[in-house]
């Protein structure tokens, strides 16, 4: 009895004995797992870091979006950026291209490009002197025009054959028609070449070729050797293979005489002539050679002092809005400068006054209005395109188209008054006579 009592006693002491240690175990877990918890301020503090974190990253992503949406900067324009600084007057003076008398600089014409602010002067053969005297004159030229803000075009007609303004001392080169002959594009392009690095020579930038006229009449006074030939895709070919060659040595070409001289029996530094064809018939043969030109997008085009009746009977070519505006602009696309023949020949001194003409070619679409041997002219010219847009007969936006062409020309071949003569004489004269037997030999 008393052992059992024990064994009963014992096991009672076990089980409490367990059950303690339960209870422990409990109370041990039950700690744990609110030590893992986070206390209230905890809480509190996470929540409130979790919050600004979020409010951090939405506003990281609204500056995001905030620079997504806002739309890029555009570009800035160089040729509208120069065109806003500049003055009316300077605006106008842009849109002259002057002669100059003599082989130096005198007080005209230095006043000229001061007063008026010209924005290019031509030389003819009584400017030209030896090569070092003219390189001089062309500089003495560009020096003057660094009072104004835009360089000046410095230009002449060096075609090869009858029409060279280059010193004796330059080997010449032949004709159009003689290197047309030849019907050898290379040859063409080789002579734009030389015709460029000539008048590299004495400090020239702009060159008045090629011609593009098509020499369909016989009687012709004025175009003759100086076309390519008398066949539209062969003036097409070689006009544009020197064209190119011109342009590949830094040289602005020009090409001429717009709608076209070939089939002219005046010759129009004498009077006006007179072609009685057909949009039709000058877009078979005319034509032809300019639109090639504009799609070779053609740096500027000279256009004639010749009437087309039949287009329109009341202007020459150079003052018509029918030929510059709805032809040469309208139909054929073209957006690059239009110069004008000079405005002192015959074909437009005996029949207008040289202010309506000036007036007029602007109002046509013309961007530079060439007035050669007299500077009574190009004043003449600046005063009278100054007064029209005070007066409202030309809007100074009309105005500012024509300078922005100009002055993306200039910026196109980085022309500046800085720019010095540059060549060889004796090489070039060495290429001219090695090319020269090439056009012989064919």
């Amino acid at each position: 009895m008393y052992i059992d009592n024990r064994k009963l006693k014992n096991k009672h002491i076990h089980k409490l004995q367990m059950l303690f240690l339960l209870f422990g175990i409990v109370l041990l877990l039950s700690a744990c797992g609110q030590s893992q918890k986070p206390s209230a301020s905890e809480q509190n503090n996470n929540n409130a870091g979790t919050e600004t974190n979020a409010n951090s990253n939405a506003g990281a992503n609204d500056q995001d979006d905030q620079q997504n949406t806002v739309p890029p900067q555009e570009e800035k324009d160089p040729v509208q950026e120069q065109l806003d600084q500049l003055s009316l007057d300077e605006k106008i003076g842009q849109m002259i291209l002057a002669g100059v008398q003599g082989t130096a600089l005198d007080a005209q014409a230095k006043q000229m490009i001061t007063d008026q602010k010209v924005g290019g002067i031509i030389f003819y053969a009584n400017n030209v002197s030896t090569v070092p005297g003219t390189a001089k004159f062309v500089q003495s030229i560009k020096d003057a025009n660094r009072s104004n803000p835009v360089p000046i075009f410095m230009s002449v007609d060096q075609e090869g054959g009858k029409v060279s303004r280059m010193p004796e001392t330059v080997e010449t080169i032949p004709s159009n028609g003689k290197v047309g002959k030849t019907k050898d594009a290379d040859l063409a392009e080789t002579m734009g070449k030389l015709l460029a690095r000539q008048i590299q020579l004495v400090g020239f930038n702009v060159d008045f070729a090629p011609v593009l006229d098509v020499n369909s009449n016989p009687n012709n006074p004025v175009i003759g050797d100086r076309s390519f030939g008398s066949s539209a895709n062969l003036v097409s070919r070689m006009g544009i293979a020197e064209m190119k060659g011109l342009r590949s040595e830094g040289i602005i070409p020009v090409v001429k005489h717009f709608p076209g001289h070939g089939d002219t029996s005046v010759d129009s530094h004498l009077d006006l002539p007179v072609v009685n064809k057909t949009e039709k018939q000058l877009a078979q043969l005319e034509w032809i050679p300019f639109e090639a030109a504009v799609k070779e997008q053609v740096e500027a085009v000279m256009v004639a002092h010749i009437l087309f009746p039949k287009l329109d009977p009341d202007h020459p070519a150079s003052l018509s809005d029918v030929i510059i505006g709805q032809h040469l602009r309208g139909k054929f696309k073209y957006d690059g400068v239009v110069i004008t023949d000079d405005l002192s020949m015959g074909a437009i001194a005996k029949n207008y006054k040289l202010n309506d003409a000036a007036v007029a070619t602007v109002q046509a679409g013309s961007d530079i209005l060439l007035v050669a041997h007299s500077y009574d002219s190009a004043k003449t010219i600046f005063d009278t395109l100054k007064s029209a847009v005070k007066s409202g007969k030309i809007s100074e936006s009309r105005i500012n188209e024509s300078v922005y062409r100009i002055l993306a020309l200039k910026q196109k071949y980085n022309l500046s008054d800085e720019q010095q003569p540059s060549g060889d004489l004796k090489q070039l004269n060495a290429d001219i006579v090695d090319w020269r037997k090439k056009v012989d030999a064919r």
